[in-house]
Order: C-alpha cells, then structure tokens, then sequence
C-alpha cells in the first residue's frame, strides 16, 4: 500500500511537470516552425499539424518533446521520441520523419544543436566517474526521459521565459542537460560516439569531409583515405554508421543543401544545383524530385506554407534540415 501511494506520487509529479513544461514551450514558441531563443544553439519547435515520410538531415543534437510525437525511419529501425522519449543524434543522419501534432494539441519540442566541444569536455568528465563506455558508439537514439533529466528541462523552460535567466543562467542549465543525458541510460553510446579512436570516429571524419567540402568532387577512394580505411572497409562501415552508402549520402547531403539555399537564399534551382556541386540542372531537377517527391519549386512552396524556418545562424559543419 505504501509503495502503491509512493509511486502515485511520483506519477503525479511528472505529470504536473510536463504540463507546466507544455504551458512554458506554448509561450516560448508561439508561431508554427522554427522560434529562436536568447541561446544560439537552442530552438523551439511548433508544429500544428501532422507531417508523414518528410527526408531529413538533423544536424549533431538533442531534441526533446514536450507534447506531440515525432518518429524517425533509419533503416528497419524507428525511433520514437515524444513527451517520454529524447531524441540524441550523434553524426547527421539522413531519415524519413513523421510527426503526430493537431491545431489543438501541437508538437512543441526543444532543439539543441549539439556543441562538439562541450560534450567532449562533459565526456571526459563523466568517463573519470563513470568509467569509459563498453556501449557501441550509436549515430541517433531515442531513450527515456528520466526524473532527473525532466526536473532539469524544466528548470531551463522556466529560466528561458525571462531575459535576464536566460542570458546567465540559460547556458550552465544547457550543461546540466548534456550532463544528464550523457550519464543517463544511453549516455554510453553517446560518450562513445564522441570518441577520437575506432571506426565510427574515422567515419565521422569523413562525414565532416562530406559536409565541408560538398561543393567538390568528392570519391569514394578519397573518402576512404581521409579516414584511414580501405575501400571495402570504409564502405562496411560507413554503411554500418549511416543506412546508406558514401555516394548516397553525399547525394543526399546536396539535396538538403541545395533546398535550404532556395528557401533561405531564393537561389532557383539551376543557381541551387551549380552551388552545391552538380553540373546539370536537368539531373538535379530529377534527382531532387526523386528524393523529396516534388519539384524544387513545389518542394520550397511547400516548406513556406508548412514551416516558419529562420535563416541559419553562421556556418554549421551540418547541413541542417529538420
């Protein structure tokens, strides 16, 4: 009997917690898409309606649902994240995303982008505690949002609805987020992936060659020597990483670039195509109709009238396209 009122305590907590999480995201996003924040890493996401079998490529980061539900297919893998579930994404995968969200009861989500830096400082940190991870390294995940990492995203929701919190307080609590999500149940995957040293580290320095250097003309056989690793290693493992083969990613790397540029730039498309790499407009047309199933111009009508995207804030070394 006591343990029974104990654990309807607890439920009862959570659930307050997540609808004064829910009251606070609906303030900080008030328009359907992309709202920015007083951090430049940190957005807040607002869909109103439902999306189904939309490509995307995440940059490296964290997402974490409030309310509405988010599914991610990679594969013969989905990945679920909602109001009990976060989303990590270690290196930029290419996927398929559909998203459960009504007029009355909207997605609302936080994005942060996923600082390099400070997650491997964090990861040095917690491996001295924790010890190192014995968990395969994992390019995206969704885990389950612990009592700790709840009370600590709300603690930041709150701290962000006011100036002044969210300039000085807003960037320690971003820290203790990446703490409790790389010591939590799945940390280990993440701390691994931030590893310099195997073959998930070797492709991820390729991926970076990808994202870098889309513009050029790039092959397999370079690919392969930028990450130290033969051919037939390079493709086993790239794969492994990504669901996909180099030449597809790469392909798919200029697709995403190449709509944000027409969004963002109002390139057209044969601008578009010559600035990411291809060389006839023709074969771009086709193979972005192919990928995203719509014409480039219908593909950016679209965007406009679904999404309220800011224009990207410096230069990231993803491609993002969520």
């Amino acid at each position: 009997m006591v343990e029974r009122q104990a654990e309807d305590r607890a439920v009862t907590r959570t659930d307050t917690r997540s609808a004064r999480m829910v009251q606070l995201l609906t303030q900080l996003a008030p328009v359907e898409g992309y709202n920015l924040s007083a951090l430049q890493d940190v957005r807040f996401l607002r869909s109103n309606r439902p999306l189904s079998h939309v490509p995307v490529l995440y940059e490296p980061g964290i997402v974490i649902l409030c309310q509405g539900c988010k599914r991610g297919y990679l594969g013969d893998q989905v990945y679920v994240y909602d109001a009990r579930h976060y989303l990590v994404v270690s290196v930029p995968v290419p996927f398929t995303m559909e998203t459960d969200a009504s007029e009355r009861e909207p997605m609302l989500a936080i994005y942060i982008r996923l600082d390099l830096q400070l997650a491997s400082e964090l990861t040095l940190q917690v491996d001295e505690l924790l010890g190192s991870s014995s968990e395969p390294p994992q390019g995206m995940y969704a885990s389950p949002m612990d009592d700790a990492l709840q009370v600590t995203t709300l603690r930041f929701l709150e701290a962000m609805t006011i100036a002044s919190d969210a300039q000085i307080l807003g960037p320690a609590l971003v820290r203790e987020i990446y703490y409790r999500i790389l010591s939590g149940a799945q940390g280990g995957s993440l701390r691994a992936a931030l590893g310099r040293h195997g073959h998930f580290a070797k492709v991820t320095r390729a991926l970076r060659t990808i994202h870098s250097r889309y513009r050029e003309h790039l092959d397999v056989e370079s690919l392969a020597r930028e990450a130290s690793m033969s051919v037939p290693s390079f493709h086993r493992h790239f794969r492994s990483v990504t669901n996909t083969s180099p030449m597809q990613y790469l392909k798919s790397a200029r697709l995403h670039q190449a709509r944000l540029l027409m969004l963002h730039d109002a390139l057209s498309a044969s601008a578009a195509a010559f600035s990411v790499g291809y060389e006839s407009p023709s074969q771009f047309s086709r193979e972005f109709k192919r990928f995203f199933g719509r014409t480039p111009q219908a593909e950016i009508d679209w965007m406009k009238a679904t999404y309220a995207l800011p224009a990207p804030s410096g230069s990231p070394v993803y491609v993002s396209s969520h």
